[in-house]
């Protein structure tokens, strides 16, 4: 009997100690392609791809937090294609990385002091490797959670059933008691324990189902703290108010965690062959939901400490994410603000604009003092001049960065009314559809604040006498000290009733012999030349078409009465 004990524990510690040292070995590997990777991906572009669901569940952190300074509108950021400017910039490491930086790119700041705090860190982390890498090696603890935010998690503690919590430690007593029982007489009971595994495994199965939700939650403020626990052991005063929030939060949260560590495998926070392990050992006593009930207790009234870890370490994340896009740009400045008052309104210069999203992009530069009229033919590029503007505008009060050789105006809001679509849903056509988004606009013009707002296309919807004159006086009552109005249009009319009040500007282009050349250069003045009907002669159009198009163009020009 006694050499079969003996037999018995050599064998378990020789395999306890096979697979302590493979731990370890993993942990070595993960270590050093983790560094090297770090090093790779610093200023380059990011190639992850993103589902609508995963960019929707990260920008709920930001909507949580809707009304505090000024958010970018709907609207307004899908017109400008932001989800792929954030697309671009996301080179975090953490769901709360990701999450901050959303909200950032999301909440334009009104003042200095925020824009100084990111600026002194992105600065700093653009210089110091070594520091950066220290906080990323800690960051790297959050992971990122692909199918719901960390904030969702935590915000769904509140719908916790209690009911039926005490059928879990019955379970895993009554597998500890067949457990001995089997080493006490191994060949007899060794059926009851059998038995006892299979019912632990059927109601583990059915029951996660149930929990799951709430289980990950805890292992999201788990990772949190596991990041907590990195951090503690750093020492670096540049980002001490920083440290001591996180700090704060691990001592709050000291309690939550004992003997977490097996709730936490549930969703990999440990890897590899000890996440195995520890996998059977939940089935086997019900661990993670016996933890479950007495963690949540350890929650409730802490959530603020906890969101306030999550936005600390987040912050450090995006920042670092904000470092290394500048890095992958041709060239970014930082923006000058000067201060907006009633007798000189508002203002924006900019010089050698350019869009982050094209590849070989054309440079251009304005100065606004009052509002500025579009003109140009379609594809000519006033759509993209007019996009490029407002997020330079968004990036130089976010992360502080703009995609120029120079940026100097004030601080403003940011709407458009430019790629809108018919709402089928609801029954509403375009133009319904447009004078509702223009309403915003006007309304947002009431108030104190400066505000950049950008129109592609004024009243496109309707028809073409209506349009003029609709259009023009909304253009009309956009001219204020404190609102600077950007609008392309094609009705060259709006440039002549509307000069006194606006600057205008336009793009051309040349046609050649079987094609079009634009060179997408901003010019001063509005456009003169009318190219339509020579590119319908370009691509094949019967002569006589044209023929007839120009003649009633020329007589309208002349009458003004149409043919």
């Amino acid at each position: 009997m006694k050499s079969e004990w003996m037999i018995t524990l050599l064998t378990a510690g020789g395999i306890l100690i096979l697979c302590t040292a493979m731990i370890i070995w993993d942990k070595i590997r993960q270590r050093k392609w983790f560094l090297r990777h770090l090093k790779q991906r610093w200023g380059t572009i990011p190639d992850r791809e993103y589902t609508q669901e995963e960019l929707e569940s990260i920008s709920h952190y930001a909507r949580r937090h809707e009304g505090e300074p000024f958010m970018i509108d709907d609207i307004t950021w899908n017109d400008l294609q932001m989800d792929e400017i954030f697309i671009r910039m996301n080179n975090t490491l953490s769901s709360c990385g990701e999450d901050v930086l959303y909200q950032m790119l999301r909440q334009p700041q009104m003042h200095r002091e925020v824009l100084e705090e990111r600026e002194r860190l992105i600065a700093y982390f653009q210089t110091h490797e070594e520091e950066r890498i220290q906080v990323l090696t800690r960051v790297k603890e959050v992971k990122k959670i692909w199918k719901m935010s960390i904030a969702d998690y935590i915000d769904a503690l509140k719908d916790v059933d209690r009911t039926g919590r005490a059928k879990y430690p019955m379970l895993a007593g009554l597998s500890v008691a067949a457990i001995i029982a089997t080493l006490i007489k191994p060949i007899p009971c060794m059926f009851l324990l059998l038995l006892m595994l299979c019912v632990s495994a059927v109601v583990h199965t059915r029951d996660s189902k149930k929990i799951e939700p709430y289980l990950n939650c805890f292992v999201c403020i788990l990772r949190l703290l596991r990041a907590a626990d990195q951090f503690e052991k750093l020492d670096n005063p540049v980002i001490q108010t920083y440290l001591d929030r996180i700090r704060e939060g691990r001592k709050k949260m000291k309690s939550f965690r004992r003997g977490a560590f097996l709730v936490a495998s549930t969703n990999s926070v440990q890897d590899g062959l000890e996440a195995i392990v520890v996998s059977y050992l939940r089935i086997i006593f019900q661990v993670d939901f016996i933890k479950f009930y007495s963690m949540l207790k350890h929650v409730e009234g802490n959530e603020a400490i906890i969101e306030d870890m999550y936005q600390a370490i987040g912050e450090l994340d995006a920042l670092i994410a904000v470092a290394s896009f500048r890095e992958s740009l041709p060239y970014y400045s930082l923006p000058e603000f000067t201060e907006t008052d009633n007798a000189e309104g508002a203002s924006l210069e900019v010089e050698e604009l350019y869009h982050p999203l094209i590849a070989d992009p054309v440079v251009n530069g304005i100065r606004m003092q009052r509002g500025v009229l579009i003109t140009g033919s379609n594809a000519s590029g006033k759509s993209t001049f007019l996009k490029t503007i407002a997020i330079n505008t968004i990036l130089a009060q976010t992360v502080h960065t703009c995609i120029a050789k120079q940026h100097r105006g004030s601080f403003l809001k940011v709407l458009t009314s430019m790629a809108l679509r018919d709402n089928l849903a609801g029954g509403e056509s375009y133009y319904m559809v447009e004078i509702r988004s223009l309403k915003r606009i006007l309304e947002e013009c009431e108030k104190p604040e400066p505000v950049l707002c950008i129109v592609d296309e004024v009243l496109r919807g309707t028809n073409t006498i209506e349009r003029i004159a609709a259009s023009s006086q909304i253009l009309h009552s956009l001219a204020k000290p404190k609102v600077l109005a950007m609008a392309a249009t094609h009705d060259i009319e709006l440039s002549y009733i509307l000069e006194k009040e606006y600057d205008n500007y336009h793009f051309e282009e040349e046609i050649q012999e079987k094609d079009v050349v634009f060179d997408y250069k901003l010019r001063t003045g509005r456009a003169m030349t009318r190219n339509a009907i020579r590119l319908l002669a370009m691509i094949g159009y019967d002569p006589k078409i044209i023929e007839a198009a120009q003649e009633s163009a020329k007589q309208f020009e002349e009458t003004g009465v149409w043919k």
